[in-house]
């Protein structure tokens, strides 16, 4: 029987990492200690006159990297992330990461920290995954004041006219918390309010985390803020924020929190860390204005999109990009044996048990996500991210199933030995954006009606045989046409842990049908969403959440926190 080797736990690396101060980090892509807010010695954001002064110079390569569908103990995305931005930086080039910020729900929740892992580490990890620059806490200050402004106005006259039944803003919560998903709010008689059905999301669900993350600045913020739909009045016509004019005061609560934050790597490669919706419910992907400031700083943005390509690539490449403007060079698609195993039907405790019929079987779900990067027209690299208890064999077949494939490969150990563990995938990835000139084109036209987009990213993505509107959304496809919402793009709200709405159906599913039970205007962020089979938008804790594993020594110092 192998014994496994005993490893220090991501957060005891990260915490006997010495780190540089964040202004000699800044030093090396260019940037003075006037370019930047600080936020104690190590974190710092970007003033607004160093993000206008990076306008006018040359956007470097965006590298976008995504990975199969997970599993639910997540499969080291952000960790290869971080491990080849620190891998380019060894082998001579300029580059900077792009990340989303972590949300306490998943923190607290299943997954633990979310500054990758091992070796590959964004820091100071305790700040970044606790609190950090306060950016999440201002977006559920701005979520809530809107619609205190709401309950306000109804209150006040309701001179509006809005419908307290069609009021579709929930207020908003940094936390899983499945007891908020539908609450009643105005109780205790005339002076208390107007009693209504109301409901949470989670922050990073809030629509103002979307649109944080796709503004271009600050008078962009404040333009797509008025935008954002609220409710519907009495004669069933969309009530915007701007309608009920406090566009201002939102913005005013997001004028420190627009501005992307700096931090480093174990490796002191700068990383910048801004915005975070979930790639599972919202689109996935750090802020527009964090990936374009990297751009103009590096040669190499290495960036990432939630989940599954099926998820957070797709919604990049379809929302993020298509919106900003950008152009990625070529993709990394990372996978794990483990996941390739549980999609051949292995269960998730029998994960490090050798199993090669199931690791061939599982290859599946791999080249469906390859197929969908192709259709894109991009280059590609598949990055296999090594675990400890990977066999040989194991990874001598997965390589093997690439190269029959004629699929780029790099074994990828960034997490036991940072940088170095991912220098043959820099080297790879340099090599196919060399040879392969990248011919992005978006899958469906934005002319296209929202029912046919849909189509297309369930039958081209997903693989799905047809899609079935429930008779609410079929009504919605028909007011939001007359409302002229129907050039807008789509964000799929659907499962991460299959390809179908159906987070059971592993592997590469087949003959399904895609069921959308309702769709949800977000204006403002500039998509529509679809809701498929019971995803949420505010999530339930565990039997066993990570926070009872969570503690503070008495110096303070955080333990647990992955």
């Amino acid at each position: 029987m192998n014994v496994l080797p005993v490893y220090k736990s991501d957060i005891e690396i990260a915490q006997q990492s010495p780190m540089k101060p964040i202004v000699d980090i800044a030093g090396k892509i260019g940037l003075h200690e006037n370019d930047l807010e600080l936020f104690g010695k190590y974190k710092a954001k970007l003033t607004t006159g160093a993000l206008k002064k990076l306008q006018t110079k040359k956007s470097g390569k965006i590298i976008l990297v995504t990975s199969i569908n997970p599993t639910p103990a997540g499969e080291g995305k952000s960790t290869v992330t971080v491990g080849l931005g620190d891998a380019l930086t060894q082998i001579g080039k300029k580059a900077i990461i792009a990340m989303r910020e972590p949300s306490l729900g998943p923190t607290m929740g299943v997954k633990g920290g979310a500054t990758g892992g091992g070796y590959s580490q964004v820091l100071p990890m305790e700040d970044i995954n606790l609190h950090f620059t306060g950016d999440l806490h201002a977006i559920t200050t701005a979520n809530n004041a809107l619609a205190a402004f709401i309950d306000n106005h109804l209150q006040q006259g309701n001179q509006l006219k809005i419908d307290q039944r069609r009021i579709v803003w929930k207020r908003a919560l940094d936390m899983n918390d499945r007891a908020l998903r539908k609450v009643i709010i105005g109780l205790g008689g005339p002076v208390q309010g107007v009693p209504r059905e109301d409901g949470f999301d989670i922050t990073v669900a809030s629509e103002i985390m979307a649109v944080l993350c796709l503004s271009t600045d600050l008078q962009n913020l404040k333009q797509r803020l008025g935008q954002m739909v609220i409710a519907y009045n009495f004669d069933k016509q969309p009530v915007t924020v701007a309608d009920l004019g406090v566009e201002g005061a939102l913005t005013m609560f997001l004028k420190e929190a627009v501005k992307p934050n700096l931090v480093q790597t174990i490796e002191h490669t700068p990383a910048f860390i801004h915005g975070g919706p979930f790639a599972n419910i919202a689109h996935g992907c750090n802020s527009v204005i964090a990936t374009n400031a990297a751009s103009k700083l590096a040669d190499y943005v290495v960036t990432e999109g939630g989940f599954g390509a099926d998820l957070g690539a797709e919604k990049f490449l379809h929302i993020k990009a298509r919106s900003a403007g950008i152009k990625p060079e070529a993709v990394v698609i990372v996978a794990t044996i483990r996941a390739l195993k549980m999609h051949g039907g292995v269960p998730k405790n029998e994960l490090s048990q050798e199993n090669i019929q199931a690791l061939t079987k599982g290859f599946a779900n791999l080249q469906k996500h390859i197929e969908t990067i192709e259709s894109f027209g991009l280059p590609f690299v598949v990055a296999v991210n090594r675990f400890v208890s990977d066999t040989e064999q194991e990874v001598n077949t997965l390589i093997e199933l690439c190269g029959q494939a004629n699929i780029p490969v790099s074994l990828t150990e960034v997490w036991e030995k940072g940088g170095a563990g991912g220098v043959d995938l820099a080297n790879k990835l340099l090599e196919v954006i060399e040879k392969q000139e990248s011919n992005f084109q978006p899958l469906y036209d934005l002319s296209e009606s929202l029912e046919e987009k849909i189509l297309t990213i369930a039958q081209k993505v997903y693989g799905a045989d047809k899609v079935e509107f429930s008779s609410k959304a079929k009504k919605q496809l028909q007011e939001f046409d007359q409302f002229g919402w129907s050039h807008l793009p789509i964000c799929m709200a659907k499962t991460q842990y299959s390809l179908s709405d159906d987070p059971t159906k592993l592997g590469r599913p087949t003959g399904f049908t895609l069921s959308i039970r309702e769709l949800k205007p977000s204006i403002g962020a500039g998509f529509i969403v679809a809701l498929t089979g019971d995803v949420m938008t505010m999530p339930g804790l565990p039997k066993a959440p990570a926070a009872l594993k969570m503690d503070v020594d008495e110096n303070g110092n955080a333990i647990g926190l992955f």
